[in-house]
């Protein structure tokens, strides 16, 4: 019989799987870099966690101890994933990468 933590595991990784298929058509869908990157760093943080989150669920339950490192890699994950994201968009800004014409506000022209 399939126990509810499992159906709750199974969730989560379904979860996970659909963020990272957002961040999939993001890459192929949205016009410019920093929109791309911005789509990628945030629905792929979220996915990778709910996958983990899932993962950490799963083990505990099937066999009964609970993983450290899966915990220290979520805290990881969360604190480094976007601020690498942004990091990666304020390079580009700064490097000259143009953004797509369309664009309404840029914030970091004032401060150049």
């Amino acid at each position: 019989m399939i126990a509810i933590v499992e159906i709750l595991s199974a969730l989560f990784l379904l979860m996970g799987v659909f963020l990272f298929l957002v961040s999939a058509f993001g890459i192929i869908r949205l016009p410019d870099v920093y929109t791309r990157n911005h789509a990628v760093s945030k629905s792929s943080t979220l996915g990778i966690l709910f996958i983990l989150i899932g993962t950490l669920l799963f083990f505990f339950h099937q066999h009964g101890h609970f993983d450290f490192r899966i915990v220290l890699a979520i805290i990881f994950i969360f604190m480094t994933s976007p601020v690498a994201g942004h990091l990666i968009n304020r390079s580009a800004y700064h490097s000259g990468v143009k953004m797509w014409d369309q664009s309404v506000q840029d914030d970091l022209k004032k401060r150049r």
